[in-house]
């Protein structure tokens, strides 16, 4: 583990290789699981205030889902979750012609009808944030569905932090991400055979 401020960054962060390739996965980690995704402070209530910008995109199985218990419930521990359909999908997944899985918050915000774009947890995936008292923990969620952002990620040479830098910088601010980067660039001075790929 790194200390960056007040959080602990796993190694795999910066270890790990990893771009997501829709070609290949399908976006599948919107569909899979047996929960919803983690949604912090307003996030909630942001997705209720944007629905009438991305409902006609829903699904409508999500739809009903949503109609019946908002956009969002609280899982067995306790978390606040986004809903889902038929116990794994996400209500915001929504898919293109090729069969592709997306989200239709992200969607909305790249073409500019929303101000901001999905949950944080989702953009940050296969990054997993667990809080505690003293310090938040970044850890990667290493899992099949990803194997092939792993392969590409190691064609292209990309570290995990490097792909994820956007979604990074708009949890933990710029210094932060400034100084994991410098951080990185020391650790793998020091140590270049960790390199895990």
């Amino acid at each position: 583990m790194l200390q960056i401020g007040n959080t602990l960054v796993s190694l795999d962060l910066i270890e790990r290789r990893f771009a997501c390739n829709l070609g290949a996965c399908k976006g599948v980690c919107c569909i899979e699981g047996d929960a919803g995704a983690p949604l912090e402070g307003d996030e909630a209530a942001y997705l209720r205030e944007i629905l009438p910008v991305i409902w006609n995109g829903l699904r409508p199985e999500a739809q009903a889902v949503i109609r019946s218990q908002g956009v969002a419930y609280i899982d067995m521990e306790g978390d606040t979750v986004t809903s889902i359909v038929d116990g794994r999908n996400c209500v915001f997944t929504t898919s293109d012609e090729q069969g592709v899985c997306l989200c239709a918050v992200e969607k909305a915000f790249r073409e500019g009808r929303i101000p901001r774009n999905k949950p944080i947890s989702c953009s940050l995936y296969p990054i997993r944030l667990k809080n505690y008292a003293a310090h938040c923990v970044l850890n990667y969620d290493r899992w099949r569905i990803c194997r092939p952002a792993e392969t590409f990620g190691r064609q292209q040479d990309i570290p995990l932090h490097i792909f994820l830098k956007e979604p990074l910088i708009r949890k933990f601010g710029q210094a932060w991400y400034d100084e994991l980067c410098l951080t990185a660039e020391e650790w793998q001075k020091q140590a270049p055979h960790h390199y895990i790929g």
